[in-house]
């Protein structure tokens, strides 16, 4: 029996990595006041269109339900969010919602991201300003902090910039000129320049489209890219919002950012700021990357609103963890609760118990196998409390370090009394 291609089985290590992220996830949620909630799994498949267009059919899990009604797996989390907050007449603004999960996505497999994968998100719904955007990029950056990544940068763009640079180089304000430009900048992590030119050479003047690649190319702070680039000649609002944007961050202290005028997202729906996240010394590619935009709340019926914000690949995250040799803290002490014979099994089940129930993790071997078996499957332990008859007659049981093998007794009252006295 195979599952289908792109699927797999979360076994007890990943899952321990994905709790460990979604536990670091929503204590900044919590911190920042975002609302936690999980948003439907199953949308309407012309909801789903709303964000995406039909297109959105090659990339998703589609079908028709037995209602004859055509419906769809959730590909992300933004799209079940705004459905939620613009359908909310009453919800107090700005409206700040978080969620982590898993989503479905008919792509080609890769590393890091299989045809299921959980993703964490966090989104503002309310009045477009600075600030929103501001907070949205400071919550992801002490996520990765928080989570011991080091190298991380976020590069920002502003898309309306970008748009106005396609404009004035060709002298144009053609809308499927200045998609297909959006679309060419996007792929330049992914693809050489000149694999790009081939591309769109046959559509486009190959010496405008070189301007715009080599435009994309720019990166650096706000005082780097004015040495580098004749700002003046940029749309003023933009580049003003970007400048903005990096003051409030520096306020806040985020450092970690710069700006990429190659960050352009890929989604016709982004109407404003976007950045990426991305680990310098790696090759995974992004690892969250978000922004403002506005125009997916208008598509939902809301002009009175719009929105900023983020999704991270938590399976790319913890692929990122593994390379940078970081480790998933332990947040429980496990204890192993054994017996030397059958005669003292009782007694050791009753402690495990106890132990449960002052919210100690305790492990007892179920099966009746000798104390050699019983060690041999408590490798993950920290400690273990062995009970034997010589000890038990006397009123105690054996406490066993796991790690350096030193041993000492406990007395039972103590550990009745204050069953938590054994991890100290």
């Amino acid at each position: 029996m195979e599952l289908p291609r792109g699927m797999k089985d979360f076994e007890k290590q990943e899952n321990a990595n994905i709790e460990h992220v979604r536990s670091h996830f929503k204590q900044l949620s919590n911190l920042y006041g975002f609302s936690f909630m999980d948003p439907s799994p199953i949308e309407l498949l012309s909801v789903l269109e709303t964000k995406s267009g039909p297109a959105i059919k090659d990339e998703i899990y589609y079908f028709k339900d037995k209602g004859d009604r055509e419906i769809a797996l959730r590909f992300d989390f933004t799209v079940g969010l705004t459905r939620y907050a613009t359908s909310q007449k009453s919800m107090k603004l700005p409206a700040k919602l978080s969620s982590f999960g898993g989503v479905f996505r008919y792509d080609e497999p890769q590393k890091g991201r299989y045809r299921y994968f959980h993703q964490w998100d966090i989104e503002v719904y309310g009045k477009p300003n600075l600030e929103s955007e501001a907070e949205i990029i400071e919550i992801t950056s002490r996520l990765f902090d928080s989570l011991l990544l080091k190298d991380i940068t976020i590069d920002i763009n502003h898309r309306k910039l970008v748009e106005s640079f396609i404009n004035k180089t060709f002298d144009s304000v053609d809308s499927q000129l200045v998609g297909d430009m959006l679309r060419a900048v996007d792929k330049i992590q992914k693809k050489s320049k000149q694999e790009i030119i081939d591309e769109f050479k046959d559509r486009y003047n190959e010496k405008k489209l070189q301007q715009i690649l080599e435009f994309s190319e720019i990166k650096g702070t706000i005082v780097e890219v004015e040495k580098l680039f004749d700002t003046i000649t940029l749309d003023s609002d933009s580049w003003n919002s970007l400048k903005a944007l990096f003051d409030s961050l520096e306020n806040r202290g985020v450092s970690n950012i710069r700006i990429n005028f190659g960050i352009v997202r890929g989604l016709d729906y982004y109407s404003g700021m976007v950045f990426e996240v991305f680990d310098k010394n790696s090759s995974l590619g992004a690892l969250a990357g978000g922004g403002r935009y506005d125009e997916l709340t208008k598509a939902f019926g809301r002009e009175d609103i719009g929105a900023t914000g983020v999704a991270g690949g938590v399976e790319r995250i913890i692929l990122t963890m593994q390379e940078q040799n970081v480790i998933a803290e332990s947040t429980q002490q496990r204890i192993a609760v054994m017996y030397i014979n059958d005669e003292m099994q009782k007694v050791a089940i009753s402690i495990a118990s106890l132990l449960r129930l002052n919210n100690i993790p305790a492990d007892i071997d179920l099966a009746g196998r000798n104390l050699k078996k019983q060690m041999e499957s408590a490798r993950e332990a920290k400690l273990a409390i062995i009970v034997g008859p010589h000890e038990l007659e006397e009123g105690n049981v054996l406490l066993r370090d796991m790690e350096d093998g030193k041993e000492g007794t406990i007395s039972l009252e103590k550990l009745t009394e204050d069953p938590k006295s054994i991890l100290n």
